[in-house]
């Protein structure tokens, strides 16, 4: 697949791309974005200083300076690109892949993200076709700054009342790491907290059940409330209940919009396409107008500002906050839920109760297939379902999502990897079963030998 993606630029370092691809994606952006200044900020992997040598040469070489943050969590350079009013920011990062990959988030004015439908698509045909922009009349210059510390201040107003919560966190390795024990104030039981960029413990992809292993155990052995565990860049934020049990992330769509909805009534929540019926329901209930979209921050935060919401969030546990200027922060998230879940516990109410009234159904979880023929296998199965009669709903803007009265399906193409990605809902899980056993079996008729 090619280095530039929906909603990044992302690859095997060495790879999918080299520092000569780096370095000219850095003489086109500041073109793309006709902009003075542009501020980056990296994280921990190996190749990360080397990458940003690279592109700061291509930016200062077409007459742009460079605010280097250093390293830094991708919220906090979206955060800084909006408040301090950079026409556009570049995060070095590759989130939630393993070690040997890295890659660039672009964003523009406002922390809008630059995707390949916004950008990314004209400065990969620039790159590939060898051309470069003239350089500029004077050569930018790099200067570091450090936003560290206010980025804290900020967030600090943010912290609720977690008072009695007995909190586990794993950061990853990662850049989580930054900002967790300083926001938490020593009253959290932190693994995995030095930064390193091979990610020793595990791979720092938490929706993977296996990364969160060690947090488990740490939950049950010291009895803990809850766990949080973040990905590499602190974007995305998961959690394990009090009896270690994984929580599916969009289920915390509908705690992390509870106050939200409490200080403006009727406001609106945003979703995605994979959602599960019972966030959605829930979110009805307690008087959210919901509006569901594209899986992906680039189009995310764009339906946010466009449905005026609130906050909003996704299966992949991507949550986007209005006064977070209309980004995902994993942290300001996991400070929101972590104070629903505190003034749960006062009531009396565990964080595993908390979260019943959304867990209506029995529900796939995101399963991933290689197949070489996606198309192919798309329609076959949208022909399997006609057996079941007229849906009550179907959709189509981001793959296909079909609902019946007692299930619902969701098939789409990866917009990141080589997968078909498959979502089902269910009543019960005797009607998941059949559900899936239909669908996988048709699947697996198009799988990669």
């Amino acid at each position: 697949m090619s280095f530039f993606k929906a909603y990044d630029m992302r690859g095997i370092f060495g790879r999918d791309f080299d520092l000569d691809t780096v370095r000219a994606v850095g003489r086109w952006l500041p073109v793309m974005l006709n902009i003075e200044t542009m501020l980056i900020g990296r994280d921990v992997r190996a190749s990360s200083d080397e990458m940003f040598e690279a592109l700061a040469q291509g930016i200062t070489e077409s007459g742009c300076d460079v605010d280097d943050m250093g390293l830094a969590t991708t919220p906090m350079v979206y955060y800084f690109t909006a408040k301090k009013g950079y026409a556009g920011s570049v995060q070095i990062t590759a989130s939630h892949n393993p070690a040997q990959y890295n890659g660039m988030k672009v964003s523009r004015a406002d922390a809008l993200p630059v995707g390949y439908d916004s950008g990314l698509r004209e400065v990969e045909a620039k790159v590939l076709a060898g051309e470069l922009p003239p350089p500029g009349v004077r050569r930018g210059v790099v200067r570091k700054i450090n936003l560290l510390d206010e980025f804290i201040g900020d967030l600090r107003q943010r912290v609720p009342d977690l008072s009695g919560l007995k909190i586990g966190v794993d950061c990853s390795n990662g850049m989580a790491s930054l900002v967790v024990r300083r926001l938490l104030d020593n009253k959290a039981l932190l693994i995995n907290e030095v930064m390193d960029g091979s990610f020793p413990a595990h791979a720092p992809n938490p929706l993977e059940i296996e990364n969160c292993e060690q947090l488990i155990e740490l939950v049950r052995e010291k009895q803990l409330d809850v766990g949080v565990i973040f990905d590499g860049d602190a974007d995305r934020v998961m959690f394990v209940d009090e009896r270690g049990s994984f929580v599916q992330p969009d289920y915390l769509i509908a705690v992390l919009a509870r106050p939200y909805l409490r200080a403006a009534p009727g406001g609106t929540v945003i979703h995605d396409f994979r959602t599960s019926r019972g966030v959605i329901e829930n979110l009805r209930e307690q008087g959210a107008r919901t509006v569901m979209g594209r899986v992906g921050h680039a189009y995310a935060k764009l339906l946010l500002r466009e449905s005026k919401a609130a906050c909003g969030g996704e299966l992949a546990g991507h949550y986007y906050l209005h006064d977070f200027y209309n980004c995902d922060s994993g942290e300001l998230a996991a400070l929101i839920i972590l104070g629903e879940i505190a003034a749960a516990k006062r009531r009396g109410i565990s964080f595993s109760e908390l979260i019943q009234p959304v867990q209506r159904y029995a529900n796939s979880g995101e399963m991933n297939f290689k197949v070489e023929d996606k198309d192919g296998a798309m329609q076959a199965i949208l022909k399997a379902l006609t057996q079941f009669g007229e849906p009550l709903a179907s959709y189509d803007f981001d793959g296909y999502r079909v609902e019946f009265t007692s299930w619902w399906m969701n098939i789409r193409k990866s917009n990141t990897e080589p997968y078909l990605r498959l979502v089902i809902e269910a009543a019960d899980d005797a009607e998941l079963e059949e559900r899936k056993q239909l669908i996988i079996g048709i699947i697996n008729n198009f799988a990669t030998l």
